[in-house]
């Protein structure tokens, strides 16, 4: 399922894939400036991150509140992507609100 959904944005979206790579740019520089936040590494268009395991679930609540969802898998390593539906508007909402929950201003 995953190699098809590569396959259709190679297909039909190549164009502005730089988007999203540019728009991963901005999102692990942001989330990498948040203390409490270890930012591993940005590649293409996916971050990860590690945060506190202990304030994971937390960390979901909040997120989801706020319209965002992450997938709790590989802990304490979170893997954010960006794609076709994530604009700027949704870069900035998840930057605050990776702020607010960590406190950062």
């Amino acid at each position: 399922m995953l190699a098809a959904a590569c396959l259709h944005a190679l297909d039909h979206h190549v164009e502005r894939l730089a988007d999203d790579h540019a728009r991963a740019a901005r999102l692990a520089n942001a989330l990498g400036a948040i203390s409490g936040i270890t930012l591993l590494g940005q590649h293409t268009n996916m971050v990860f991150i590690d945060v506190p395991a202990e304030r994971l679930r937390a960390l979901d609540a909040h997120l989801r509140e706020a319209g965002i969802r992450i997938s709790i898998g590989y802990l304490p390593t979170l893997r954010l992507v960006t794609h076709l539906d994530v604009d700027d508007d949704g870069i900035d909402r998840t930057v605050a609100a990776f702020a607010a929950f960590f406190g950062a201003h």
